[in-house]
């Protein structure tokens, strides 16, 4: 991967994130997502825990499990979802950060992750939650073309296979994209997701 600046591509991954999840409204927390076993609430607690998972690896914190459990539901999940966020980027953003191993347990628990590889994960992670969120919504969301660039090299490169129809994987297998596709329709249908969910 070139040795482009992972956390400011990050970081605008993020804050696009943050943008659409600010468009919700406590009466949308019910709605279904393309993330199928969640319902928009849930997702939040998901992507605002994560969010917590990565600024705790970044400090060096990965490795304990109890930083990746997601709890109840905040009282104000939008708030909870922006400030996990800036927790993230300050964590991403501290010298060091990028070339320091990363403890992912969500993804592997026999080994780390060099910092720029593990900020590439997040900023994927991110891009296709970004429009899970926004799906569920009916709202557009339109991350950075440079964002999206690294997002889809990150996409190409995930392992399909069965392995992805196991409880708790990240992502489901692969599905057709559109043809032709723009890049973020490709990152999503790569990650399991259907472009033109809920369809």
């Amino acid at each position: 991967m070139p040795r482009h600046d992972i956390r400011e591509l990050n970081r605008r991954a993020v804050q696009a994130s943050v943008e659409v999840v600010s468009q919700v409204d406590p009466g949308d927390l019910g709605r279904p997502t393309p993330c199928s076993q969640w319902s928009l609430g849930e997702l939040l607690a998901h992507m605002t825990v994560q969010h917590r998972g990565f600024a705790a690896a970044a400090a060096g914190r990965g490795a304990d499990l109890a930083v990746w459990q997601a709890g109840p539901l905040a009282a104000d999940p939008v708030g909870a979802y922006a400030a996990a966020a800036d927790a993230v980027i300050a964590a991403f953003a501290i010298g060091g950060a990028a070339d320091r191993q990363f403890a992912l347990p969500d993804i592997a628990t026999a080994m780390t992750f060099p910092g720029r590889q593990a900020m590439a994960f997040h900023l994927v992670d991110y891009v296709v939650h970004g429009w899970d969120v926004a799906r569920c919504l009916g709202v557009g969301f339109e991350p950075d073309p440079e964002v999206l660039a690294v997002a889809l090299k990150v996409a190409q490169a995930v392992p399909d296979g069965p392995g992805r129809l196991e409880p708790g994987s990240a992502f489901r297998p692969a599905v057709p994209a559109p043809v032709p596709a723009g890049a973020l329709d490709q990152i999503v249908a790569l990650l399991g997701r259907a472009p033109d969910w809920p369809r």
